[in-house]
């Protein structure tokens, strides 16, 4: 115990120092982008600042399982140089037993960075996406998914600035993003306020408008909107929208809180979408501490032998690049369980589990006996 302790301690030391450094040049390199993207805003250095430690959070968080490879290649290495491994392997202690406290540390911080990391993550990449919108001044189209409804808003017509807004609300829409179900739609103008609400029994999304059929019009303008109420069969309203922006105004699975996240995703299903983006998203937060065992494990397999020379270079080459290679994997599997290829279990699963035992296997082929 006292030996994985202080194998656990020094990995944990270089994991801490390397995710230092990483965040302050990744906060550079933000901080940089915000002045360069916002030049003509005038935001100064120190909304710049604000933007970038804002926008680092979610940058930093996908680096992680990098970062954790990194520090597991920097552990062993120093190792190595040190003798100290010599004298670990010397003791009688198999290479197993010498890498399983930094994967179990490497493990520990990953269920930590879940469950406290990520809804940071989330509630900053909000506070950035709302910033950028103060700034930019283009908020005219959002979605929302209620308990039991859809919410959509867009301009009226146009793209001027004197155009009225939309409001729609529906109680359920097509996994393509493209009809919504018993919807209604009310329209305000810029200066007067609300002067019609229309309902339809289905609107469906084309280019340039909706088609709404099974329509009920209320002029909001006049003393009785229910006595001079007028019905149609079908009806046509302009529209900005399209299937694409209203998929993507739910916003990345990332920002959502992962304590949140099945009750969202449950509210997407019950609207009538399609909630296969999150419910990967959602295994593959649960599969993030897996992932880091992992990067540990292949840190392991190629510098925890005693190296001197140029071997050290060519040793922490490979384990980056197998841990560049388990990093894209896990990016691959995840496309292709959004795109309903592979299961999201699996999809989340299988790549620490592949990277895990390739891993292990030549561990245990560089053991002695």
């Amino acid at each position: 115990m006292i030996l994985a302790r202080y194998v656990a301690r020094r990995f944990l030391r270089s994991f801490l120092l390397i995710a230092g450094v990483f965040l302050l040049i990744l906060f550079l390199i933000d901080m940089i982008e915000m002045i360069r993207r916002f030049a003509d805003r005038d935001i100064g250095l120190t909304g710049a600042a604000r933007l970038a430690a804002l926008n680092i959070a979610g940058s930093f968080y996908a680096i992680l399982p990098l970062i954790t490879v990194l520090g597991g290649i920097a552990l062993f290495i120093n190792l190595a140089r040190s003798s100290e491994m010599v004298a670990i392997r010397a003791s009688g202690r198999s290479g197993i037993k010498v890498v399983t406290a930094p994967a179990v540390t490497a493990m520990l911080i990953g269920f930590l960075t879940v469950g406290l990391f990520n809804p940071i993550v989330a509630a900053t990449g909000k506070m950035f996406d709302s910033a950028v919108a103060n700034i930019e001044r283009d908020g005219r189209q959002t979605v929302s998914v209620g308990d039991s409804a859809v919410w959509l808003r867009q301009s009226e017509a146009g793209t001027g600035e004197d155009s009225g807004q939309i409001v729609i609300r529906a109680a359920r829409a097509s996994p393509d993003a493209t009809t919504l179900y018993d919807a209604w739609f009310l329209i305000f103008e810029r200066e007067s306020g609300p002067t019609r609400r229309i309902e339809a029994r289905e609107a469906r999304l084309a280019p340039g408008e909706w088609h709404l059929t099974g329509v009920k019009e209320y002029p909001l303008d006049r003393p009785n909107p229910e006595a001079t109420a007028t019905e149609s069969e079908t009806l046509t309203l302009p529209s900005e929208l399209t299937a694409q922006r209203i998929r993507d105004g739910f916003g990345r699975p990332d920002s959502v809180p992962i304590w949140q996240l099945p009750g969202f995703i449950a509210g997407l299903e019950r609207a009538g979408f399609s909630a296969a983006r999150h419910r990967v998203w959602l295994q593959m937060e649960l599969a993030r501490p897996f992932v880091m065992a992992a990067m540990v494990m292949i840190a392991a397999a190629f510098s925890m032998q005693h190296v001197r020379g140029r071997n050290t270079g060519i040793a922490v080459l490979l384990a980056f690049a197998a841990g560049i290679g388990l990093f894209f994997l896990r990016n691959m599997a995840q496309i292709l369980g959004e795109n309903g290829q592979l299961p999201p279990p699996l999809a989340a699963a299988a790549p620490p589990l592949i990277g895990a035992l390739l891993a292990l296997g030549l561990i245990l082929h560089r053991e002695d006996g």
